[in-house]
C-alpha cells in the first residue's frame, strides 16, 4: 500500500514538472521488441520499415503494437531524433553556402517536423495498430494541434540562422493549408519559403 502510494504520488510529481516540449504526456513503459509466442521480431520489423525495405504495410503488428508504442514515448525515440538532427545541422555547417538564395532545406511534416503522436496515443489499446483511417486523421489535422518534433525544430531554427531557405512538405491534401500553417507557426515553425501539399 505505501508502496503503490509512493508511486503514485512520484508519478503525479513527474507528470507536473515535464517540460513543455514534451510530444505526448503518456508515460512510456518498458517493452520487449519482440513477444516469446511470436516469430515477428519488433524491432527488425521497425527497422525494416524505417529504411524502406518493408514496404506497403497497412498497419502496425499486432504483436508490435506495446513495442512500436513504449517506443515513440519513449527516450530512444528522442534520443535518435537528436542524433540525426545534429548530425544534419553539422553537415549543414560544413557546406559553403553563397548566399544566393538558392540554398534550400527541405523538411517532410509528418512524423518530421511535427509529431502525430497525440492523435495515435488516443487509442491507447492499439497504438498505431489500426488501419489508418483519412477522415479521423484529416479531423486531428485540422485541429492543428500537433506538437513540434523537438530535436527538428532545432535543426531547423539553426538552417535558418545559417541562411537556408525553408520548404516544408507534406502528403495532407491542400484542403488543409490553412490548419498546417496554424499549427507550423503554432509550435515555432515560424518562417519559409513554400510548403507544399498534395
Amino acid at each position: 500500500m505505501t508502496f503503490t502510494f509512493f508511486f503514485l504520488l512520484l508519478t503525479i510529481v513527474t507528470a507536473a514538472a515535464l517540460p513543455n516540449n514534451e510530444i505526448h504526456l503518456l508515460k512510456p513503459h518498458s517493452g520487449s521488441a519482440g513477444h516469446k509466442h511470436s516469430k515477428l521480431n519488433c524491432l527488425s520489423w521497425r527497422l525494416a520499415v524505417e529504411t524502406n525495405n518493408l514496404r506497403n504495410w497497412t498497419q502496425v503488428p499486432a504483436t508490435c503494437e506495446a513495442y512500436v508504442g513504449h517506443y515513440m514515448l519513449g527516450k530512444q525515440y528522442r534520443q535518435d531524433g537528436d542524433l540525426v538532427a545534429y548530425a544534419a545541422y553539422e553537415y549543414a555547417k560544413g557546406l559553403n553556402l553563397v548566399k544566393d538564395g538558392k540554398d534550400i532545406w527541405i523538411f517532410d511534416v509528418d512524423e518530421t517536423t511535427l509529431s502525430n503522436v497525440p492523435y495515435y496515443a488516443r487509442d491507447t489499446v492499439s497504438f498505431g495498430a489500426m488501419p489508418y483511417n483519412e477522415t479521423s486523421f484529416n479531423a486531428w489535422v485540422e485541429e492543428a494541434k500537433a506538437p513540434a518534433i523537438p530535436s527538428c525544430l532545432k535543426l531547423y531554427k539553426g538552417l535558418v540562422k545559417l541562411g537556408f531557405k525553408i520548404v516544408f512538405l507534406t502528403g495532407t491534401h491542400d484542403t488543409y493549408t490553412e490548419a498546417r500553417i496554424k499549427n507550423l507557426k503554432a509550435v515555432g515553425y515560424t518562417t519559409w519559403e513554400k510548403l507544399i501539399l498534395k
